[in-house]
C-alpha cells in the first residue's frame, strides 16, 4: 500500500463516493470477496488506499476515482433548474444514478419553459466564479419573438434597456436572423448576447420594447457552446477542451 499520507483515503469512503454502495453494503461486499485492491481480496472496508496509485475493483470492474463532475445538459422545456422541487421535475431527475451520486447542481438557471445549455457540476468554486456578477460571462440565446424586431431595437439593446423594475441592463448584442409570417403576426428570429443574468431577463428586455418572446434557447455560455448533436433532454460529460473553455470564461473576466 502507498504510504503517501494525505493522498490516502478510506476505501469505503472512496467507493461510497463513487456510488458503489453504502458503508454497510460495502462491508457485505468485502465479506463476500467482491472488492479487490491491487489484485487481492480486501479484508477491511476501512483500509487506507491511494486511488491515484492503487487499482480498485468492485465485482471485477475497475473503479476510477474522481471527485469532480462536469456535465453539459440540453435542458428541455418543462423542467426546472433546481436540485429538488416539490411539484416539478428537476434537471437532476434527468441524470443517471451513477452521476447523481456526485451531487451536481446547475450552474445558474434557465426558466422552466426555456431550453438549451445548462452546466451541472459539483465544483463549487468554479460555479461561483462563473456566476459572479463581476465576471460578466456572456450568455448567447436564440429566440422567436412575436413582433418585428428592427434596427431601432438593436440600438436600444446596445445602449441598455430599462426593465419593468427600473433596472438598466448592460449593453447587449441583438442580431436579427430573419422573419416568419404566422397567424399571430410577424415573428422575428433573433440571436442575443447578454452579460448578466437577471430573473427572466431576455423576456423582460423584449417586453421593454413591446414584444414577446415565444421561444427561448440558450446556445452558449462564454466560449462554451451547446453541442449540436446533443438531443433535448440528453447530457454528457464535458470534454477536456470544453472544460478548458469553461475555465477560460472564468479566467478571461
Amino acid at each position: 500500500m502507498s504510504g503517501k499520507g494525505k493522498q490516502t483515503q478510506r476505501l469505503d469512503k472512496i467507493l461510497s463516493h463513487m456510488g458503489i454502495g453504502t458503508r454497510s453494503e460495502l462491508k457485505k461486499m468485502v465479506k463476500q470477496g467482491r472488492i479487490h485492491v491491487d489484485g487481492k481480496a480486501v479484508k477491511d472496508s476501512g483500509m487506507q488506499v491511494d486511488p491515484a496509485i492503487n487499482i480498485i475493483k468492485a465485482d471485477g470492474e475497475r473503479i476510477v476515482y474522481r471527485e469532480m463532475i462536469y456535465l453539459m445538459l440540453h435542458k428541455p422545456p418543462g423542467v426546472v433548474s433546481a436540485t429538488e422541487d416539490a411539484r416539478d421535475k428537476t434537471v437532476l431527475d434527468l441524470l443517471r444514478k451513477e452521476d447523481r451520486v456526485f451531487q451536481p447542481f446547475p450552474v445558474g438557471r434557465l426558466d422552466k419553459d426555456t431550453e438549451g445549455l445548462l452546466i451541472l457540476t459539483n465544483d463549487g468554486p468554479l460555479a461561483h466564479d462563473l456566476l459572479s456578477p463581476r465576471k460578466h460571462v456572456p450568455k448567447t440565446y436564440e429566440a422567436r419573438v412575436l413582433g418585428k424586431v428592427e434596427e431601432e431595437d438593436v440600438q436600444r439593446f446596445a445602449a441598455g434597456v430599462q426593465l419593468d423594475d427600473g433596472y438598466e441592463t448592460m449593453p447587449a448584442e441583438l442580431t436579427v436572423l430573419g422573419y416568419e409570417e404566422t397567424d399571430e403576426g410577424i415573428v422575428s428570429l433573433i440571436s442575443l448576447i447578454i452579460h448578466e443574468g437577471k430573473f427572466h431577463q431576455v423576456k423582460r428586455m423584449f417586453q421593454a420594447v413591446d414584444k414577446r418572446v415565444i421561444y427561448l434557447k440558450r446556445v452558449a455560455m462564454g466560449e462554451l457552446k451547446l453541442a449540436s448533436d446533443l438531443a433535448i433532454g440528453s447530457y454528457r460529460e464535458l470534454t477536456a477542451e470544453e472544460l478548458t473553455c469553461l475555465r477560460n470564461n472564468n479566467a478571461a473576466n
